[in-house]
């Protein structure tokens, strides 16, 4: 059975919590047992991953250590996963607190709706205009793709006629 698909209109109430949908809930349960982590993207939303799944994400660097010790990149992409993280529980009422840096960053307010979307990974909360904008680019992303391959596609001197 596929895990963390489709999409949920939620609210979030008057204390920043979010009520997640039952399905989303087992999902998280089956895989770790409600322990989240959750992370502001650069896109401007807030992704909530399994714990398991978050550490795997940043055990893929090799030597952080010494990586740190020499490079302002690396430095400032471990800065950007430790503020912007944070381990959270699901409640047994299927909610989860949202703190307010993170709604903040990710324009949520309380007593708003947002979209819950399910990214196979994990789940991401939106800001309903903000997911209306990121529809929007990723269908003109997919339909520029998809001219540029059709256009590889065809081979220079190749004509069409209709003889």
């Amino acid at each position: 059975m596929l895990s963390f698909c489709g999409q949920d209109r939620c609210s979030v109430d008057a204390n920043g919590r979010l009520k997640l949908s039952p399905k989303v809930v087992a999902d998280f349960t089956g895989k770790c047992g409600g322990q989240v982590v959750m992370h502001c993207l650069p896109e401007g939303a807030i992704a909530i991953y399994p714990e398991e799944i978050y550490l795997e994400m940043r055990r893929q660097e090799t030597l952080p250590a010494a990586k740190a010790a020499n490079s302002m990149v690396f430095r400032r992409s471990m800065r950007r996963f430790g503020a912007m993280s944070s381990p959270e529980s699901i409640s047994n009422q299927g909610r989860v607190t949202l703190p307010q840096a993170f709604r903040e960053y990710a324009a949520v307010n309380p007593g708003s709706e947002v979209f819950v979307v399910g990214v196979e990974i994990g789940i991401e909360i939106w800001n309903t205009e903000r997911w209306a904008e990121e529809i929007d680019r990723m269908n003109e992303h997919a339909r520029e793709k998809g001219e540029r391959e059709m256009a590889a596609d065809l081979l220079p001197g190749d004509n069409i006629s209709n003889n």
